[in-house]
């Protein structure tokens, strides 16, 4: 079967089972915990813990993923950044014995058999999967294997959420399906708890299934890289590389990602340059070449409307950077070449790669790196990319050094400027890469203390911080809570917010003993260990008698000296991230 007849083919047997057809979700996810859609179940994940929000009890998609975790292992027989999951989903509707004969039918109904299956062990945290063992030793299979956590306990996406056992099917000595059985809640403290409505969770690489199905050895033989590419097939694992490199970029900017130096859009701008690199490699330059190639991958994958849709601008896009980047590039390469030359003539001699004997390999000091880094943009995936063909390597371990020494000089020189402030660049509650975003961190960070104070004044003084994560994009809080807010609450606690603001508060800071701040009444999280003096934040009016005080919490961050510098609130959303605790996303304008 063709990719797109097993699309179907998989769509339609869940549909005749009761199972709705939901469409692939954007590679841009709602859940800012990860920066990429990395699993079929994302789209899906807060129905495991409000299960009535579902467009039906049961569902099926077939999911666009993006991952980086195994990006240097691609052109192997089966790794990809980019690749197709297929996934049945279910939300109190049926559980374990209905989940894993569904997946032994389909699998049947394609003339694949099952090789073996593996199920939970059980540890110390959860218990042995007896439950999914005995099923299917029921339905006549053999070879059931037991394995640990690492391999078969899955979830969450991002740091908290639905996860579970998982049982999964091998075929061919490939894992071909994965088997979630949602029981638990993973909360930001690494603790569990039970779900109230068990769920079901699977995912089948598309193109995995393809590979099985199609008889082939890898990935790459299928249709789904031999029919798109018409040039990049003949030049081996580069070509692997490539493909995948970019079809993952086509994929990325149809969703509305451009190239820059943060985030999903640091991801593209990674592949691109990556892709610039290994098309240099293999002595070509123009970009020209790549344009059948990407047009081939809008027209292979029609079943994804938004590709063609976006066409001029994937286009543009992808040689906008390279050509940009190849400027660059084309410095950096010939000054490394010309310190290594055994490494240009590796890449001049493609036919012999790997030829080379033990005594002629070297590894590439991280000094060195760091210098090309630094002074011509190579970056170490660049580096890595170059070394890795002639069997070389790079002293990652001494550029990750060289690279935290620079950050620290770096760092100083923020910290002047804003007074020690610079120190929470890496706290994991703040994110900032350099001045202008940390601007942007101080506002949100300082606004993040109205909102505590506007939802305990709205809701009452139960409410307690659970964590946040500010980033120079939103800020993130969470709360403890046991109900969702009303729209009117919502609008209270914005509009409470915004008054404080538009009162422009001054914004002092005491020092003073942790045991007195408490007994002043200062907010703080109780998960946090405080030392025994601390700092205590005042927001409010000090110049009445007695002073006029909006928000009173303890803290080390940055914060604005008056209200008015923090621009207009406004909450984006609010969900539940457990049980009692809520979450609000919020930002400045």
């Amino acid at each position: 079967m063709s990719s797109a007849e097993l699309r179907e083919k998989f769509l339609e047997f869940f549909k005749e089972r009761g199972h709705k057809i939901v469409p692939s979700s954007s590679l841009i996810p709602d859940d800012l915990s990860v920066l990429l859609t990395t699993a079929g179940m994302q789209q899906f994940k807060k129905y495991y813990t409000e299960p009535s929000l579902a467009p039906a009890p049961n569902v099926v998609s077939i999911q666009k993923c993006f991952r980086t975790s195994d990006i240097d292992e691609v052109g192997d027989e089966s790794h990809l950044t980019f690749f197709e999951m297929l996934g049945n989903f279910s939300f109190g509707g049926y559980f374990k014995e209905e989940a894993i004969k569904y997946a032994k039918k389909f699998l049947e109904s394609l003339g694949l058999k099952i090789e073996y299956v593996t199920v939970f062990a059980g540890d110390e945290k959860t218990p042995f999967d007896e439950e999914s063992y005995k099923i299917w030793q029921s339905l006549g299979v053999k070879d059931i294997r037991k394995a640990g956590r690492e391999d078969n306990f899955w979830g969450p996406t991002g740091t908290e959420g639905p996860c579970g056992p998982t049982t999964e099917i091998y075929i061919n000595g490939v894992e071909m399906w994965n088997i979630v059985f949602n029981e638990y809640y993973k909360k930001p403290d690494s603790t569990f708890e039970k779900l109230k409505t068990l769920g079901v969770d699977t995912g089948m690489g598309l193109e995995r299934l393809a590979m099985v199905s199609q008889g082939k050895k890898t990935i790459f033989e299928t249709d789904l890289f031999q029919k798109p590419f018409k040039l990049l097939p003949a030049y081996g694992i580069d070509g692997r590389v490539l493909a995948d490199h970019l079809k993952g970029s086509v994929f990325l900017i149809a969703d509305g990602v451009s190239p820059s130096n943060k985030e999903a859009g640091y991801i593209l701008r990674r592949l691109i340059r990556r892709i610039a690199v290994r098309w240099r490699t293999i002595g070509h330059k123009s970009f020209e070449l790549f344009i059948p190639e990407i047009e081939g991958v809008i027209n292979y994958y029609d079943f994804y409307k938004e590709l063609m849709i976006n066409k001029e601008k994937i286009i543009k896009e992808i040689n906008a950077e390279i050509n940009k980047f190849n400027k660059t590039l084309e410095n950096g390469l010939n000054e490394f070449l010309k310190k290594y030359p055994e490494i240009e003539a590796q890449i001049n001699a493609p036919k012999e790669r790997g030829t080379y004997k033990s005594h002629d390999l070297k590894v590439i000091s991280g000094k060195d790196a760091f210098y090309f880094h630094q002074t011509y943009g190579l970056t170490i995936d660049i580096i890595k990319d170059l070394v890795r063909q002639g069997g070389h390597s790079v002293d990652e371990e001494s550029f990750n050094k060289e690279f935290q020494k620079h950050q620290e000089i770096s760092r100083a020189g923020i910290e002047k400027k804003f007074g020690g402030h610079g120190l929470l660049l890496d706290t994991g509650e703040l994110k900032a890469a350099d001045e202008a975003e940390l601007k942007k961190v101080t506002r949100l960070h300082t606004v993040t203390h109205l909102l505590q104070a506007a939802l305990r004044k709205v809701l009452g003084e139960g409410v307690k911080q659970a964590g946040s994560d500010i980033t120079a994009e939103r800020t993130r809080f969470d709360f403890s809570f046991d109900r969702k807010l009303t729209d009117e609450e919502v609008k209270k606690v914005e509009d409470l917010v915004n008054f404080a603001v538009g009162k422009k508060y001054h914004v002092e800071m005491k020092e003073m003993a942790y045991e007195d701040a408490l007994k002043l009444g200062a907010q703080h999280f109780f998960k946090e260990k405080y030392p025994a003096r601390v700092k205590v934040y005042l927001v409010g009016d000090f110049k009445v008698d007695p002073p006029e005080i909006f928000s009173r919490e303890l803290c080390s961050g940055p914060h604005v000296k008056n209200t008015s510098e923090i621009g207009r609130f406004k909450i984006l959303k609010q969900e539940a991230v457990g049980s009692g605790i809520r979450r609000i996303r919020a930002t400045v304008e």
